[in-house]
């Protein structure tokens, strides 16, 4: 048999003629001028938060619009601050379950109709309750925004709380709880909060509400809870997206401005949660058999008010622990081998703050990790380099555009500074103080929150880790189990 080269009619192609001598050139014959020259680096131009439109609404809604061109998908956030400590503490996580029902049918809508609506529109509507308070979000196409304003105010305003989307949601959360309990991490934020809040401070006991609160929580309680502390007294609404076009404050006034309570009672103001006269401890939580160690190491620390300003705190938490090459990882990662990634962060909430450092290790160097893991955080009182300074500053600084050039990336963090009593011209004056940060100055406000006082937890193997870790003097071990 021939081959089917031989004989046959090949199909012409776009390729030259492999017979043709090619044609060669030498780098160095080409003219010197024909060069491109290397392109000029030059430091990025300084960058500053959006300054919003501002309009209150005539139920005393203040609302913020931000114009970002091109971006067609509408980010609206309201928030409604209130302190967890306002649940009643026999059904505690009635926020976190009421929230969860706002989308669960209103006065004009049944739970079917209401998702229907959502679906058709393109209008994506979640809440959550934080330890500051209740939020929403909606995103929707820009030209359904006035719909989408109209849905957010039924929810917020007529929500029925229907009775079996009551119980499928408490059920939902029992399981939650059962799956927290399971997961290395959420066991170990539990009794990280358990052990380092005073067992009488809300703060101590989960935000969604235990086994027990939420098996006593009703219907009715749901309905008080909504009626008493959801109101548009106190509330912030943030827009961002493509707003040409649109007269927002119209569209916002027409829906959102229309809602009124007669039983809203606004919210006290939040005060910082008390610690534990013995949360200077280890408590190692049980877990037979486990292949890793969680740990979880942590103090009190500093809010957004904070004296000397916030700015250094940001840049403290990614050289401690922000990255790859932050001290903690380039050790007990890089080095060692002993971890996938441990990180540190300044957590601030509405009043006071945490200072938290969290990620796993290999089991059998729980011990060495524990005490290496210490001795590292405890090294940034005296001092940090020149060079994790300038990546520090620069890291956080210069990737703000970054992080802020979409529409729900701004209207997120225009409502976490509305929740702090804060605008985002607070966002830009940080990244200002930033740039002018030096070693000393971090230096000092880390000293002034790491003081050698931690509460220590440790998700592991107690019957072979706990007495090596008992060993190492720093501080009383609880052994609980799991």
């Amino acid at each position: 048999m021939s081959s089917v080269t031989e004989g046959a009619d090949l199909p012409a192609t776009d390729h030259p003629p492999t017979d043709l001598p090619p044609t060669e050139v030498s780098v160095a014959e080409l003219p010197a001028d024909d060069t491109p020259p290397r392109p000029e680096v030059r430091p990025p131009e300084v960058w500053r938060f959006a300054t919003p439109a501002r309009h209150t609404l005539s139920n005393g809604i203040e609302l913020l619009s931000y114009d970002i061109p091109g971006q067609y998908v509408i980010s609206v956030r309201t928030v409604l601050p209130f302190p967890l400590s306002v649940e009643p503490r026999e059904v505690e996580g009635v926020a976190s379950i009421m929230s969860r029902l706002l989308d669960e049918g209103t006065a004009e809508h049944s739970p079917e109709e209401f998702a229907e609506l959502l679906e058709r529109k393109g209008i994506a509507l979640g809440a959550s309750v934080t330890d500051g308070g209740l939020g929403v979000d909606l995103d929707v196409p820009k030209r359904r925004l006035g719909e989408a304003l109209d849905l957010l105010r039924q929810a917020l305003a007529e929500p029925v709380f229907p009775g079996p989307e009551v119980d499928r949601h408490r059920k939902t959360r029992l399981a939650q709880i059962e799956q927290e309990r399971a997961l290395a991490p959420q066991r170990a934020a539990q009794a990280f909060i358990a052990t380092h809040f005073d067992e009488t401070d809300r703060a101590s006991r989960p935000t969604a509400g235990t086994t027990a609160s939420i098996t006593a929580l009703t219907r009715q309680d749901i309905v008080d809870f909504h009626a008493e502390r959801v109101g548009p007294t106190g509330m912030t609404a943030v827009i961002a997206g493509d707003l040409s076009g649109l007269d927002v404050a119209d569209l916002a006034e027409s829906t959102l401005g229309t809602w009124v309570s007669a039983t809203h009672v606004p919210a006290a103001e939040t005060i910082e949660p008390r610690r534990a006269t013995d949360a200077a401890r280890v408590v190692f939580v049980d877990r037979p058999g486990s292949v890793q160690s969680e740990l979880l190491v942590g103090w009190t620390g500093p809010d957004r008010h904070a004296p000397g300003g916030w700015a250094a705190y940001p840049v403290l938490g990614f050289m401690v622990g922000g990255s790859p090459n932050a001290r903690i990882d380039a050790l007990l990662r890089e080095e060692k081998g002993y971890t996938y990634g441990i990180r540190s962060v300044f957590r601030p909430r509405r009043v006071g703050g945490l200072f938290l450092t969290s990620g796993s290790v290999r089991a059998d160097a729980t011990v060495e990790s524990v005490q290496l893991l210490l001795d590292l955080l405890a090294s940034g009182r005296d001092g940090f380099r020149a060079e994790e300074v300038q990546a520090g500053v620069d890291f956080i600084s210069k990737t703000a555009p970054g992080r802020f050039a979409t529409a729900d990336a701004v209207a997120d963090e225009a409502v976490t500074m509305a929740l702090d009593g804060l605008t985002t011209d607070f966002t830009t004056k940080t990244l200002e103080a930033m740039r002018e940060l030096d070693g000393q100055q971090l230096t000092a406000a880390y000293r002034d929150w790491v003081q050698g006082e931690w509460t220590v937890v440790i998700v592991g193997d107690a019957s072979t880790y706990a007495e090596g870790v008992r060993e190492l003097g720093i501080g009383d071990v609880t052994v609980v189990p799991a």
